[in-house]
């Protein structure tokens, strides 16, 4: 048992087009601990005397300023918790700082870029890189994901449901046994048997996680999330199991509802997640003080599920998550406060091994029957029950085992049971009265045959002599061409065994896994979604991935080609060399036996190109494998943007037909109304379901007399005056296009015709917002 304090890190986060840098600087010291020191100047609203504090100094494991990248965050904190992992230790990485400070982004990772991956895609990729070079052990992982929100608890990775909402998720509850270990109820473990399983749980995960907008940040953490990798591993043929764990922990931002002014839904998250933290806090503070005797740990369920990352077993790391801003430069003073007490705290790290309960069955079970044996044997107690047929059988092995053994010091062990005892000696006397009987026949058919074959022993032998001097010139050219043919298939088998593990061929195009959305949409809402799909935030970086997995795709395609040729091409090669094996066998039939020890300098250059070969094949392979991690994760992040694009366009279509339905003008009965037949009357509601090129144009097989159906006034004075009798002003009635007003069928309803221009209305104010004018 060792004492390990929690290792603390910064990051600073980079400033915004908007936002002014505060005054800071770094000094990195590779032998001591690095310093952050942050200045407040004296404000002079404040007065002439201000006794407030200009410099503030912190002290870092590491501090990463604006610059790093998220490589680098990983190599230096993640990949050490990782390895420890790995060798039986438990370990938590958890990120703590003001909402908006990039917590998200480092450990969960951006969605934009491939480089962007944060700490948890990382860990997983180098936890099962390294099981799968590590073949003296047996692994098995599951991986958990949970969500407090509102100090409730779910599962964000329960198979058996399929949530639109979080509240239909399964709450998981917290169970304590008698030894005070915490247990998560309806928590579901999954395995994980590959990178890939891991990535699309994670996925899933992240789906149905609650975020909203806030005035700081527009894509903000609600909830808690921790994402735990259980790793159990033993050796084969040992007794002792390791079983460890990771706590990969995204806390929620902390704010001040006076600065960010939020209400309703948002404030009373807010309530929670602020009073979560203060709980965290507290439980801090107990642990830095020495003589402090109660840590109170279930004034919370994230202190509770945390109980052994903060002063238990468990190897911490703490990331301090700082926005150098103006208005933020207060909470981020704070979060330094608070890293500099977590640094005050020790873990208690225990390596996790335990025996594996099935051997220790089976152990208790021997020794119970041998304190039975040795019970009867003191006692004098004789058992009258007979042996049963599988103790037979298990004593006859035992005496088989024993007769066969040429170790002098060998015993056979029966234990203290007299019957078993008895029977050995039975057995065993039996089989030397068998071995002396078949002893003796076989002496007197020995004598009797013995006569016979001194006669024909000398015949025999010279043509034994005779045959030998031929099987020993025919076995030397045969035994040559064996070795040499088994050679051949050998290195084709192992070649055919290493090309089966990556297709050769892949998909001809990355088109196949670009999305395509609003298919079955009506043409109206499809000329809509694709104005909004055009100038979406997200447009130039999906453009963007797409060229590159198109690139990958192509990559990959070629590399499969010239994968094929190089195969082909040592197929050819082996083949020459059979063909040289076959000539050089020929050819030593009548050569002298001289000659065969001969190196043939022509099979020696095709060895050398086929290693060539060889080495270029298992480059490219390896190659092709990464290209095939890339692909996945890039049509991973294409999913994503897919599934955000699609929600924003269901968004901001719903406050448009809001909208729409708040601006309807109210008709106005005027004498001057262009008339319109009563044949053409139909319901307002069928009209407005149907897309403005159906409700602009009138089918002649509908109305033969559609010219006198429509409106049919050729003054332009009159068209406008129309308009402005259905709500409309002049200067708004000029606006719609004649020849779109001329077509439209009225039904002489004033609501319906009103639903009717306000709908044609609010389609030409989107197009020309969007820049299309009347197209």
């Amino acid at each position: 048992m060792a004492k390990e304090p929690i290792r603390v890190y910064a990051r600073v986060k980079p400033l915004g087009r908007r936002q002014q840098a505060g005054i800071y600087s770094i000094d990195d010291d590779e032998k001591s601990l690095s310093t952050l020191e942050v200045i407040v100047p004296h404000d002079l609203a404040d007065g002439v005397v201000n006794n407030k504090r200009e410099s503030y100094k912190f002290k870092f494991q590491k501090i990463f300023d604006q610059e790093a990248k998220q490589d680098m965050v990983f190599d230096s904190i993640a990949k050490p918790v990782a390895e420890c992992v790995l060798a039986g230790y438990n370990g938590t990485i958890f990120a703590y700082g003001q909402t908006g400070s990039g917590k998200t982004f480092t450990i969960t990772g951006g969605a934009e870029c491939y480089s962007d991956r944060g700490i948890i895609p990382r860990t997983l990729s180098y936890i099962f890189g390294q099981l799968q070079k590590d073949s003296s052990k047996v692994y098995t992982t599951h991986v958990s994901y949970l969500e407090i929100y509102n100090e409730c608890g779910y599962d964000l990775l329960d198979p058996r449901h399929e949530a639109s909402r979080l509240e239909d998720l399964p709450k998981v509850t917290i169970m304590e046994d008698p030894d005070q270990n915490i247990h998560l109820k309806n928590l579901s473990l999954q395995q994980a048997t590959n990178e890939e399983e891991a990535l699309n749980l994670l996925f899933l995960g992240d789906t149905n996680r609650m975020i909203a907008e806030t005035p700081i940040n527009q894509a903000s953490s609600r909830s808690h999330c921790i994402f735990t990798i259980h790793i159990s591993s033993k050796e084969p043929g040992s007794a002792t199991i390791r079983r460890s764990k990771l706590h990969l922990v995204d806390l929620a931002g902390s704010e001040r509802v006076a600065k960010t002014g939020v209400g309703g839904h948002l404030l009373t998250e807010a309530k929670y997640i602020n009073l979560s933290l203060h709980y965290l806090e507290q439980v801090i503070i107990a642990l830095a003080e020495k003589n402090r005797s109660h840590i109170p740990y279930r004034n919370s369920m994230m202190t509770s599920v945390l109980r052994d990352s903060l002063g238990g077993n468990c190897m911490t790391t703490m990331i301090a998550m700082l926005s150098i801003d103006k208005r933020n430069i207060d909470e981020s003073i704070s979060t330094c406060r608070f890293a500099q007490r977590v640094a005050l705290i020790k873990n208690e790290v225990v390596l996790n091994e335990e025996i594996d309960p099935r051997l220790i069955i089976v152990q208790l079970k021997n020794e119970i029957q041998e304190l039975k044996d040795e019970l009867v044997l003191v006692t004098g107690k004789q058992r009258t029950s007979e042996l049963s047929q599988e103790e037979l059988l298990q004593l006859d092995e035992l005496i088989e085992t024993f007769l066969k053994d040429n170790d002098p010091d060998s015993a056979l062990d029966v234990g203290a049971d007299m019957r078993k005892i008895k029977y050995c000696f039975v057995h065993m006397k039996e089989l030397m009265n068998h071995s002396k009987i078949s002893d003796r026949k076989w002496l007197s058919q020995h004598t009797s045959e013995e006569k016979d074959i001194n006669k024909e022993a000398e015949e025999l032998k010279k043509m034994k002599e005779l045959l030998q001097q031929r099987d020993n010139e025919i076995n030397i050219l045969v035994n040559m061409l064996k070795k040499e043919k088994k050679k051949a298939q050998d290195a084709l088998f192992q070649l055919n065994a290493a090309s089966t593990g990556i297709p050769c061929a892949v998909p001809s195009s990355a088109d196949d896994y670009y999305f395509s959305v609003g298919e079955n949409m009506p043409l109206g809402c499809q000329e809509a979604f694709e104005v909004f799909k055009r100038d979406h935030a997200d447009s130039v970086t999906t453009e963007d991935n797409k060229q590159l997995l198109k690139q990958k795709f192509a990559e990959a395609k070629c590399l499969g080609e010239k994968l094929n040729e190089v195969r082909n091409k040592i197929n050819n090669l082996k083949g020459k060399i059979t063909q040289r094996h076959i000539q050089k066998a020929a050819l030593a039939v009548s050569s002298p036996s001289e000659e065969l020890n001969m190196l043939d300098p022509v099979e020696e250059k095709l060895r050398m190109q086929i290693e060539e070969e060889k080495k270029s094949y298992r480059t490219m392979f390896n190659y092709l494998k990464g290209l095939k991690v890339e692909i996945e994760h890039l049509q991973l992040l294409m999913g994503k943007v897919k599934m955000k694009l699609q929600k924003d366009f269901e968004v901001w279509w719903s406050e448009e037909a809001r909208n729409l339905q708040q601006e309807k003008p109210e008709m106005v009965s005027s004498p001057n109304t262009t008339t319109v037949h009563p044949q053409f009357i139909k319901s307002s509601q069928h009209l407005s379901t149907k897309s403005f090129s159906e409700t602009t144009s009138v089918s002649p097989n509908e109305d033969p007399a559609g010219k006198n159906n429509s409106i049919t006034s050729n003054n332009p004075t009159l068209r406008t005056s129309s308009k402005a009798h259905l709500g409309y002003s002049e200067e708004e009635a000029k606006k719609i296009s004649p020849s779109s007003s001329a077509s439209i069928p009225l039904t002489g309803d004033s609501q319906a015709d009103a639903d009717i221009l306000a709908f044609i209305k609010a389609r030409q104010n989107i197009l020309q917002k969007k820049g299309l004018g009347n197209k």
